[in-house]
């Protein structure tokens, strides 16, 4: 407990609350909704963005932020992740993913979120100031969450409780449905179908005349949003037929879905842009394995220029998703450099998934009444040489440390002895 308490200790509380105005000056501005503006400014007033442009009149008072010579953009949004969730990927006494059973509709992961989590400032003070947290299962996981990586309590970092639903249909999920994939559709099937049921005859079902259903009570009720089209159903499907599979179900069902993964959406780009729906891509999943034959890293080039809408994101489990959140900045700069236009790599980690999860109107881009959450980077963002100079959330400057940094210094000059 000492050390846990020690390791906690590192990290520098961020307090929230109202300030005077903030004036970001003279860097090469990235609205991300509009096109670069040179030697602009960005104006910050009590957590939110008030004015953009290169003639932004400032209060007297303000304070400035000198920005000539680098970039400015929106905080980054990585919206599939375990933030919070996880603090070593090997120690199961450190994670909160999800619970037993592969039927968990009802389980939302916000209170599992560790505001103290030291990956927090690690992932934060490398441009990341907000993010999709996930639950993890074999089938039907659960409910997401939308955080801002800033708070001392689980209700000052959450910004919207649940955001969506997550399923998996490939592999990873056949044992749902008895050792098939086959199986796995037709239970999810039967499932959509019971709370479909249920809504229209609680009362027989509170009355116990109606079969056993294919889930509890609780997970039917969990489903009703996404049955009205309410909540999106994030499907993680990785082949061509998992991905067709997905989009068959949302017909039948008239599902709002998203795809996770997609890692061979790029063969069936046209059919996934046909049906308007958004992937959440990881452009270096590269590596070839039964569960998705056909990767390849022009997979997020070729689906954006189909017209799928794409947010570009992390993956894998624990370090992926949770400690190494970071790197969304490198996965975005590999999708660049096989093909995807810059500006819509910046939009893919920005905008692009305020958008998807309805969240554009607060967050995502620079514009006059957003949340302020905004960067200041020594360069071109998505460069491996590039530092972040400043980071802001919710108008807040946030320190630039992390257990990381408190390491660095601490062992920055050695005893004699070592």
């Amino acid at each position: 407990m000492a050390a846990l308490a020690a390791v906690l200790s590192l990290q520098a509380p961020v307090r929230l609350c109202a300030q005077q105005f903030v004036a970001i000056t003279g860097g090469r501005v990235l609205p991300v909704s509009g096109p670069p503006i040179e030697n602009g400014t960005v104006l910050i007033r009590d957590g939110m963005i008030v004015a953009v442009g290169a003639n932004v009149v400032i209060p007297e008072g303000a304070q400035r932020i000198d920005a000539r010579g680098k970039t400015v953009t929106p905080g980054l949004i990585d919206a599939n992740t375990q933030i919070g969730l996880v603090e070593i990927s090997l120690g199961s006494a450190t994670q909160e993913l999800g619970v037993q059973g592969p039927v968990a509709a009802s389980f939302n992961v916000a209170e599992g979120i560790n505001p103290a989590s030291v990956l927090i400032p690690i992932n934060r003070v490398e441009g990341i100031t907000s993010a999709l947290v996930v639950p993890s299962g074999p089938f039907l996981a659960g409910q997401s969450v939308f955080v801002d990586l800033a708070g001392e309590t689980i209700d000052q970092m959450i910004v919207r409780s649940p955001v969506a639903m997550h399923v998996t249909l490939d592999e990873t999920s056949k044992e749902a449905g008895s050792g098939a994939r086959a199986g796995t559709l037709a239970r999810l099937r039967r499932i959509l179908g019971d709370a479909r049921a249920y809504a229209s005859r609680r009362t027989d079902f509170e009355r116990r005349q109606m079969r056993e259903l294919e889930a509890s009570q609780a997970d039917l009720e969990a489903l009703q949003p996404v049955l009205a089209g309410r909540m999106p159903l994030v499907v993680t499907a990785h082949r061509v037929f998992d991905i067709r599979n997905a989009l068959r179900l949302a017909r039948e069902f008239s599902l709002r879905i998203v795809l996770a993964g997609a890692t061979e959406g790029w063969e069936i780009a046209d059919e996934i842009a046909r049906a308007g729906v958004p992937v959440l891509v990881e452009p270096i999943a590269n590596i070839p394995s039964f569960n998705q034959l056909g990767a390849r890293y022009e997979n997020a080039a070729r689906l954006a220029a189909a017209g799928v809408k794409i947010a570009i994101v992390t993956g894998g489990y624990g370090d992926g998703m949770a400690h190494n959140v970071r790197l969304i900045k490198q996965e975005a700069g590999t999708a660049v450099s096989y093909s995807l236009p810059y500006e819509s790599a910046l939009l893919a980690v920005t905008l692009a998934p305020a958008e998807i999860f309805g969240m554009s109107d607060r967050y995502g881009s620079l514009q006059p009444g957003r949340v302020a959450n905004v960067v200041v980077w020594s360069g071109d963002p998505f460069e491996f040489s590039t530092g972040v100079e400043h980071v802001f959330i919710r108008g807040r400057e946030i320190p630039l440390t992390s257990r990381q940094t408190e390491l660095l210094e601490r062992y920055r000059t050695l005893p004699p002895h070592w």
